[in-house]
């Protein structure tokens, strides 16, 4: 079981930056990744990242804008966001996978949080 606390989000202008933050306790997952979901649309593959951290995998649509980052000693998973578009606007949510290797599909990942909002106005 695994407990995710997601945290940061806000309402920024297009062209700013944001972090979020994303705090597990519970059980070890392999993978973390950050999805996302815009009103009336489905949750979308954002980032992900494996438990050492060395391994990434993102979505086309925020590569080279967004980074994924882990602190091991902290338990916690980051985003970064920069270059924000008002289409980066959704709910973003943390997740946690046992699958043994970097995913970007929903069905894999065992463990979710509660959301955290994004807003980006143009």
């Amino acid at each position: 079981q695994v407990h995710l606390v997601e945290s940061g989000g806000g309402l920024v202008q297009a062209g700013d930056s944001l972090s979020l933050s994303c705090a597990a306790s519970g059980s070890p997952f392999n993978i973390y990744g950050w999805f996302r979901q815009a009103p009336g649309k489905e949750r979308v593959f954002v980032a992900a990242i494996n438990w050492s951290g060395d391994r990434t995998s993102y979505a086309d649509s925020v590569k080279g804008r967004f980074t994924i980052s882990r602190d091991v000693a902290k338990d916690t998973v980051y985003l970064q966001m920069t270059g924000l578009k008002p289409e980066d606007t959704a709910v973003y949510y943390c997740a946690a996978s046992r699958y043994p290797r970097v995913i970007t599909s929903t069905r894999a990942y065992d463990g979710w949080g509660q959301g955290t909002q994004v807003t980006v106005s143009s």
